[in-house]
């Protein structure tokens, strides 16, 4: 168990086609020990999409971790002035989060659970899944590669024939590298074979 008694937030945004591949990730999580706090965007709280309904990831994440997901601005704040977390994960973190963190803007549950987070210097760890990672959003990820407390996990092209600027994390990394994080540490390599 090596994350135990870890209070680790689990922020997941509107990259529907991973959901399934990183409630896995919540669910390995939660095994390890970890005391998961789900958080979720406005995205994944109120869309139904071709990959599931809204109500099914609330009510899975909810499952998994005991816990109702924090889905207002207003509940992710407390996050920050009560310490609640050691470590907060973003799986999978869109092209928009990406955008938006970026550029210090707060506008949903997640971006305010990451900045709440932030105030107290802890990690934040970014698993991407974004069409644009190589086109509009390569400023924003280069900014935040060199950002404090910004781990990233090990990332690569997904389908570099039909979408070439499309970025994909290994979410079955995102423990490992988690684990790093919290020394301190960035996974190596960052880059890395998806497809």
């Amino acid at each position: 168990m090596r994350l135990k008694d870890v209070r680790v937030g689990f922020a997941v945004t509107g990259s529907h086609c991973t959901l399934d591949e990183v409630m896995i990730q919540v669910e390995n999580i939660v095994k390890e020990g970890a005391i998961v706090y789900p958080i979720i965007s406005t995205m994944v709280d109120s869309i139904d999409t071709r990959y599931g309904p809204a109500q099914k990831w609330k009510d899975m994440l909810e499952e998994l971790t005991g816990r109702a997901p924090i889905n207002s601005v207003t509940g992710a704040e407390p996050i920050g002035p009560g310490k609640l977390l050691d470590v907060l994960v973003v799986a999978p973190c869109t092209g928009n989060t990406l955008a938006k963190l970026a550029n210090g803007i707060t506008d949903g549950p997640v971006l305010m659970a990451i900045k709440a987070h932030l105030r107290n210097q802890r990690p934040v760890v970014l698993a991407i899944s974004t069409n644009d990672g190589l086109g509009m959003n390569a400023k924003n990820l280069g900014l935040l590669l060199n950002t404090k407390n910004i781990y990233l996990v090990p990332f690569g092209q997904d389908n570099p024939v039909e979408k070439p600027n499309s970025l994909k994390a290994r979410m079955d990394l995102i423990i490992d590298t988690v684990l790093l994080a919290l020394e301190g540490k960035q996974i190596q390599p960052v880059l890395v074979n998806v497809s």
